[in-house]
């Protein structure tokens, strides 16, 4: 047992962000993200060199973008996620005033507790509402459709939407986007109901919230963040919002030096809702439609974004690894007499993964120069029915077959599967493009 302890805790210290690493990665992340260290080694591993431009065409919230950024590497990012693709591209702007985003915040600041006093409440602990004098702001009932329910409390709602609109009308919108990022952190972090492990659900209910107090919190922590990274040379880092299996439409042509990226496992995982809270307040999906064009931008890792028009399945018809995997899953569903709609989608839920990564596999070569190094950091996985995933060797050899070198594939660390236990590998597949395709 104690060994079992032992692994996991050295598992964990391998993703975890280190404390020399939080200035401006910490402004809004994933919980899950691959940590900036992990980038660091293979940065230095791939030889990048500060003339070389890195691609990340999974990028999230910015994780390899604001690392090159610190190192004076220029950096490129793929984001179909509207709220990922909004952090990132906010943490690698660092141009912004500092003073200019103090006094900003501090204005924001005294237009909602004005606000609020005048409704006869404070941001503090112990609201207490004039039955007959106030009245709650709300997402309506569509908006709150759209989120977990009891994401977060009626009364800490309430004030964030004061505050969001107090950082909607104040300043250029140049200063709001530091603003409203901000607020998406406190949100997931201090405000809302949230809890991260495997799969975001709902923790302890926050009944009230000094929502005010925490922004201004996360605030500050960014101004000290840009009053530090201001004084390192620069860098150019831009992201684009697309299609990650679509890269050729939004880079240029031998553009690409190295690639340092962490796609989506093929774990079930619904990576909108880890987001969606965030999405939501800030505007940025305001109805089911755009919550389904935004999953059908993703690679299909989960049964909940697979669309009757879904075709990358076809990319791997004549894979025999990945027809057996998908034949397995559906053996073991049988065996098991699962019969919902969503069980039944498993098997093609792995074939459409595999063949959306082999699409972004063809569609990334024409952006990379000859010798390109490209290092892909994905998990076994073995939460379709409990069928192991060997997620690693499956993409190194789709690589292969798109005429692609395969160096090495690093073990990175290992973690524990969620049903049962079981050491799942997490690796980091390593790449060559030679430049002949």
């Amino acid at each position: 047992m104690d060994a079992i302890k032992e692994r996991r805790a050295a598992s964990q210290y391998r993703n975890k962000l280190r404390s020399e690493d939080r200035a401006v990665h910490e402004w809004y992340r994933f919980v899950l993200s691959f940590p900036p260290h992990l980038v660091r080694d293979y940065l230095a591993r791939l030889e990048v060199q500060p003339t070389e431009t890195v691609l990340d065409p999974f990028c999230g919230t910015g994780t390899t973008l604001v690392e090159c950024k610190k190192l004076g590497i220029a950096s490129v990012g793929i984001e179909s996620n509207p709220m990922a693709y909004f952090a990132s591209s906010v943490k690698v702007d660092w141009s912004v005033d500092p003073d200019a985003l103090i006094e900003f915040s501090d204005e924001v600041a005294d237009a909602v507790l004005s606000r609020v006093d005048w409704q006869t409440v404070a941001d503090a602990g112990g609201w207490e509402f004039d039955e007959d004098g106030v009245v709650r702001k709300s997402l309506g009932i569509q908006g709150a459709k759209l989120i977990l329910k009891n994401s977060i409390s009626p009364l800490p709602l309430h004030k964030t939407l004061v505050l969001l609109e107090e950082i909607e009308q104040h300043g250029d919108p140049y200063l709001q986007r530091y603003g409203r990022i901000a607020l998406a952190k406190a949100l997931v972090s201090e405000i809302g109901n949230l809890k991260f492990g495997p799969e975001v659900g709902i923790g302890k209910i926050r009944y009230d919230a000094p929502v005010v107090d925490v922004w201004l919190g996360v605030m500050r922590a960014m101004v000290d963040d840009l009053r530090l990274v201001k004084e390192l040379p620069y860098s150019s880092a831009s992201v684009h919002q697309a299609d990650a299996r679509e890269c050729d439409l939004v880079l240029d042509p031998k553009s690409i030096n190295a690639v340092i990226t962490s796609p989506p496992y093929p774990n079930e995982k619904d990576y909108t809702r880890t987001t969606r809270l965030e999405s939501v307040i800030l505007g940025l999906i305001t109805d089911r439609n755009q919550l389904r064009s935004s999953k059908q931008d993703l690679i299909r890792s989960n049964t909940r974004g697979v669309y009757k028009a879904d075709s990358d399945d076809k990319q791997v018809e004549q894979n025999e690894t990945i027809q057996r995997i998908a034949d397995a899953i559906e053996q073991r569903r049988i065996e098991l007499r699962k019969t919902s709609g969503f069980e039944r989608l498993y098997p093609r839920v792995t074939k459409l993964y595999f063949g959306g990564m082999s699409r972004h596999l063809a569609s990334l070569r024409p952006a990379l120069r000859p010798g390109a190094k490209l290092a892909y950091v994905v998990g076994d996985q073995a939460s379709y029915l409990r069928v192991l995933i060997r997620t690693g060797e499956i993409l190194a050899s789709l690589a292969r077959s798109l005429g692609y070198r395969v160096l090495d594939i690093d073990l990175f660390r290992t973690r524990p599967a969620t049903a049962t236990g079981q050491q799942l590998r997490e690796e980091v597949v390593l790449l060559e493009w030679p430049g002949n395709g």
